[in-house]
C-alpha cells in the first residue's frame, strides 16, 4: 500500500543541498524548493529514508518526512495560493 508523504528540508551546505535535491527527484514531485511530495510504498520509503540518511549531515540539516495517509484515499485539506496543489496520481514506477 502507498502513502503519499510531503518531504521538507533545511540543508545548511550547497553542495549537501543540491546533492539531497537530486536524490529526492528519484522519489517524488518538486513543489518548493526544499518540498517534495512522494507516493511511497513501504520498501520505497525505506530507500529514501536511507538515501536522505546519507546525504544530510545529522548535527547541521533537517529534515522532516510527514505521512499524510494512504494515496488513494488521502483527502489533504491544503490551502494553495498561486499554483494549484494536486496529489500524486498513481503511475508505474520505473525502477
Amino acid at each position: 500500500m502507498e502513502h503519499l508523504y510531503l518531504v521538507c528540508y533545511d540543508i545548511r551546505d550547497d553542495k549537501r543541498w543540491r546533492r539531497l535535491y537530486t536524490a529526492m527527484k528519484a522519489y517524488g514531485e518538486w513543489l518548493q524548493l526544499s518540498v517534495f511530495q512522494c507516493r511511497l510504498n513501504r520498501i520505497r520509503r525505506l530507500r529514501m529514508e536511507e538515501a536522505v540518511r546519507k546525504i544530510i549531515h545529522h548535527q547541521d540539516d533537517h529534515v522532516l518526512i510527514l505521512d499524510l495517509g494512504p494515496a488513494d484515499g488521502v483527502q489533504p485539506k491544503v490551502m494553495s495560493l498561486g499554483k494549484p496543489y494536486r496529489p500524486i496520481p498513481k503511475e508505474p514506477v520505473i525502477v
